[in-house]
């Protein structure tokens, strides 16, 4: 059973927000506060979190930041009243991979819980071998012609899904529905600096790409090795 840690010092909106993931049947643990969210998480390794802002004891942005210092991949839905443009993109920045304003509409929250679970599901491949380069997605680590690169998770993310779909087109509005998600603040032009970033660190010559190829007007498509 799919397993989700919601994190909320609000009483009525900790039992809203289980309840309606009990509901979806999924199985939900609960923390009042950051320091035993953090605790939870090691013990209970999580498939999603939930989580809230303004946290007694260690706050969201700080457990979020501690998380993913960590290198812990689970995908975290900042559920907080700190609406403002700015608050939305340090919760992004720090590594959240969703963002939703209180007062909420439940089944739009439900909606978005699917579509990070959906997005992290094992259905894509653990590992990608491609020229020089090896990549292994559930312990983020890349390595090309024997060593290792450093790649942001969103880099992870993107090289993922384009590997899964291997030489069918991908559009930018369809890369940013599936790896930046519900996110409010991506451009297409987020889509081509990603892409760009990725074909500095795994090109042999980026500036006429082997594996990420554009399709111009449209989007892009991975193309895998080609040897007999």
């Amino acid at each position: 059973m799919t397993k989700v840690l919601v994190i909320e010092d609000d009483p009525g909106i900790l039992r809203t927000v289980a309840d309606n993931l009990r509901f979806e049947k999924y199985d939900v643990i609960t923390a009042v506060d950051g320091e035993t969210a953090y605790v939870l998480q090691q013990q209970q390794q999580p498939d999603l979190i939930v989580l809230d802002l303004m946290l007694p004891r260690m706050s969201g942005l700080e457990l979020c930041r501690k998380l993913r210092a960590e290198d812990v991949q689970v995908p975290v839905l900042v559920l907080t009243a700190r609406g403002e443009e700015a608050d939305r993109v340090l919760g992004l920045d720090i590594g959240a991979d969703d963002y939703v304003i209180k007062p909420f509409s439940v089944p739009e929250l439900m909606a978005r819980v699917r579509a990070l679970l959906r997005r992290s599901s094992s259905g894509l491949a653990a590992t990608l071998t491609f020229g020089d380069v090896e990549v292994d997605f559930r312990r983020h680590v890349a390595v090309r012609g024997g060593r290792a690169i450093e790649m942001t998770r969103k880099e992870f993310a993107l090289l993922r899904f384009l590997a899964s779909r291997e030489d069918a087109v991908v559009t930018r509005d369809e890369l940013l529905n599936k790896v930046w998600g519900l996110e409010a603040y991506p451009l297409t032009r987020t889509v081509d600096t990603h892409v760009a970033g990725l074909r500095a660190k795994l090109e042999a010559d980026p500036a006429r790409p082997t594996y990420i190829q554009t399709v111009h007007g449209v989007g892009y498509k991975f193309v895998p090795d080609r040897r007999p």
